[in-house]
C-alpha cells in the first residue's frame, strides 16, 4: 500500500508545481501577445486533457471503484457538471463570437486570400525523384 500512498502523493505534487507554472505563466496575460496567448491556451487545454485522462483511468481503478465513498462521488460529480457546463458554455460563445468576426472580416473583404484557396483539381504529392545509374 505504500506504493499507492506514494503515487498519489506524487501526483498531488506535480499538480501543484504544475498549477504554479500556469500562476507564474500567465502573469500580465492581459497584455500578451496572440502567440503567447494561443501557447497559453493550448497547453492549458494540453493538460487539461492528459488531466482528465488521467481522472477517467482512476475510476475505472477497481481500487478506487471499490473504496470511493458515495459522498465523494456525489462531490465530484457537483464539480464535474460545472466544469462540464463551463466548457460548453465557452466552446459555444467563442466559436459563435468568431465566427461573427469572420463574417465581419469576409464581408469587409479581409480574409487573407490564402485560406480562400479552393482546390479545383485533385493535387498529387511530388513522386520522390529515382536516379538510375
Amino acid at each position: 500500500m505504500s506504493d499507492v500512498f506514494a503515487g498519489l502523493d506524487a501526483w498531488v505534487k506535480r499538480q501543484n508545481e504544475v498549477k504554479n507554472l500556469f500562476e507564474k505563466a500567465e502573469i500580465n496575460y492581459q497584455e500578451a501577445d496572440r502567440l503567447t496567448l494561443i501557447t497559453l491556451s493550448r497547453t492549458a487545454f494540453q493538460h487539461m486533457m492528459r488531466t482528465i485522462e488521467a481522472f477517467d483511468q482512476w475510476l475505472r481503478d477497481p481500487m478506487i471503484t471499490n473504496h470511493m465513498p458515495r459522498e465523494m462521488l456525489v462531490e465530484l460529480w457537483e464539480r464535474l457538471r460545472k466544469l462540464l457546463y463551463d466548457l460548453i458554455e465557452l466552446d459555444i460563445e467563442h466559436t459563435s463570437k468568431f465566427s461573427e468576426h469572420l463574417k465581419t472580416l469576409a464581408s469587409e473583404g479581409k480574409i487573407n486570400p490564402l485560406f480562400g484557396f479552393e482546390k479545383t483539381e485533385k493535387e498529387t504529392r511530388r513522386s520522390p525523384v529515382q536516379l538510375t545509374i
